[in-house]
């Protein structure tokens, strides 16, 4: 059996042991989706989830300089972070958080778990910024045929951007899911021959440790603009809390303003706050880097989302493209977009079912 059948193989075997648990989930019970929910008015609490990633700029900045809080005014912020998002979309499903900011692929897999049911997709966050990185010997896809390359984690937005290149180009490719900082110690020691890394640890990897960049993701989109992260929210809370949700947007687009009016600062913050979550600020040489290669946006890029569904089927991630009509809810992005004077959000239809 080829490296790659494995990996498919492998990728399958784990959907099916998910699909298992969700069969016996609070939210297949139906009590966890927004049948029958009412508005409540603002929430006592939100709890908000984000990744200590660059690709999480805004999500950063919205914490440490008090945009979210500043918007929500009584409402208690909690946040918790996240590695990758399939850690994250269990805690949405299991009720354990509100809203987080979360790759597209994790976007998906939650509403298709869910039957279209208990997650919106309600702003966008961030375009670009993931990159296949690997040893400077490397100069074609050819030359990865019986290498290894890691993606964060099963079933992310850049394991499954990573096994559907590979599917295309029908290569033999071993891919082993790590924590982003455990791949960068993994190619130093030249255990792995690269990663389809998010970033800041694409640039980690290139300025770190010597890595070149084979390929950049933004070369397979149309315009270089594909969603890395958007917003995702619980459909019951929504329908609960439209307000608070309304609120954490507006401290959504007040971070992402200030990251394109004062990039200096913004990147200060960002490594400031990096820092705090993961014990080690990046230096300036990854840090500038790693923001020129994303777009920070509210826009989630809702036309590329069929596609990413079929994706993940080639991937071999999941055995049928899921069923994104629905998924996403941009009343109150846009609400708030118009209300600051800015052009509103095209749902592409990804809003009917």
């Amino acid at each position: 059996m080829s490296t790659q059948r494995r990996f498919l193989t492998t990728s399958l075997a784990v959907l099916t042991a998910l699909t298992a648990l969700a069969g016996c989930s609070r939210v297949d019970r139906g009590d966890e989706t927004a049948a029958g929910a009412q508005d409540q008015g603002a929430a006592a609490e939100v709890r908000l989830g984000y990744f200590p990633n660059v690709t999480h700029a805004a999500a950063l900045i919205g914490v440490d300089k008090g945009f979210f809080a500043k918007e929500l005014g009584s409402t208690k912020l909690t946040t918790q972070t996240f590695n990758a998002g399939p850690d994250a979309v269990n805690a949405l499903l299991g009720s354990s958080l509100d809203v987080t900011f979360i790759g597209s692929g994790p976007a998906i897999n939650a509403y298709a778990k869910s039957n279209g049911e208990a997650v919106r997709l309600v702003s966008g966050a961030t375009s670009g910024g993931a990159q296949l990185v690997v040893k400077p010997e490397i100069t074609s896809p050819a030359d990865l045929n019986g290498k290894v390359l890691t993606t964060p984690q099963l079933g992310n937005t850049q394991d499954v951007a990573l096994k559907k290149w590979l599917a295309d180009e029908k290569l033999d490719v071993q891919v082993t899911n790590v924590e982003n900082s455990q791949s960068l110690d993994l190619f130093k020691r030249g255990d792995i021959q690269g990663a389809w890394a998010p970033e800041p640890w694409s640039s980690r990897l290139v300025l770190d440790a010597g890595a070149k960049v084979l390929l950049d993701e933004e070369s397979l989109w149309e315009g270089g603009k594909f969603p890395t992260t958007v917003i995702l929210v619980r459909a019951k809370f929504l329908k609960e809390h439209p307000q608070t949700v309304e609120a954490l947007l507006r401290g959504h687009l007040a971070a992402t303003d200030f990251a394109l009016n004062d990039k200096v600062e913004a990147k200060q913050v960002v490594n400031n706050a990096l820092k705090q979550l993961t014990g080690k600020a990046l230096g300036d040489p990854v840090l500038d880097r790693a923001f020129d290669n994303i777009e920070l946006t509210l826009d989630p890029q809702a036309k590329s989302f069929p596609r990413l569904a079929q994706d993940a089927v080639t991937a071999g991630v999941t055995k049928e493209a899921a069923n994104v009509a629905g998924l996403a809810d941009f009343t109150l992005l846009n609400k708030v977009l118009s209300a600051a004077g800015k052009p509103t959000v095209d749902t592409a239809g990804l809003d009917k079912k």
